[in-house]
């Protein structure tokens, strides 16, 4: 990969940096073009960057979601399999009910999962680390054998968009996902 010059290096962070903040305020669906008039760069330039919206989402998505695969990881080894993963899906649900879009972005990857060439880097992350929490909880018996990661994502998934408009939406999101989690795994 060729070495970016200073000027596209400081438009890519400026870029991204200003559609943090707009999917923050507006959204997965915030304007491409309003990002590229906010950061002072033409919409080209945007797109040379991120060559679409999933590409930026991505970008915008990406520490968190890092950081939501490392927690997997270190939770992977616990003893209590269903407690670790009841732990990760509350990282996950606090995420997803506080950063705006994320949600939206989530969905529209579900719908358009059938399509190869539309992968989204963040579900497939997601996926990748929880399935061993999952795998545990299920040998444990903590959870029905049957139910994937994927089941889970869209369950948090559908929880954030829900609670996306209430006054407390992090505290509303996770007052429902402990409702779920009495159906999902009950307490032995």
């Amino acid at each position: 990969m060729p070495v970016q010059r200073a000027d596209a290096r400081r438009n890519y962070a400026r870029i991204l940096a200003v559609a943090e903040e707009e999917v923050a305020a507006h959204g997965a669906d915030a304007s491409l073009e309003q990002i590229a008039r906010i950061a002072g760069v033409g919409s080209a330039t945007v797109r040379r960057h991120f060559p679409g919206r999933h590409a930026l989402l991505q970008a915008v998505f990406s520490e968190r979601i890092e950081a939501l695969c490392a927690r997997a990881e270190e939770l992977s080894g616990a003893a209590d399999a269903r407690a670790a993963l009841l732990d990760w899906l509350g990282a996950l649900t606090t995420y997803a009910a506080s950063a705006r879009g994320l949600a939206d972005a989530l969905v529209q990857d579900g719908m358009a999962a059938d399509d190869p060439a539309h992968v989204n880097a963040c579900s497939t992350k997601l996926t990748g680390a929880a399935d061993p929490l999952l795998q545990n909880a299920a040998r444990a018996g903590a959870v029905a054998p049957d139910v994937t990661v994927a089941d889970l994502i869209t369950l948090v998934t559908g929880i954030a968009l829900a609670t996306e408009h209430h006054p407390d939406p992090t505290a509303e999101a996770h007052r429902l996902l402990g409702l779920a989690v009495l159906g999902i795994s009950p307490r032995r």
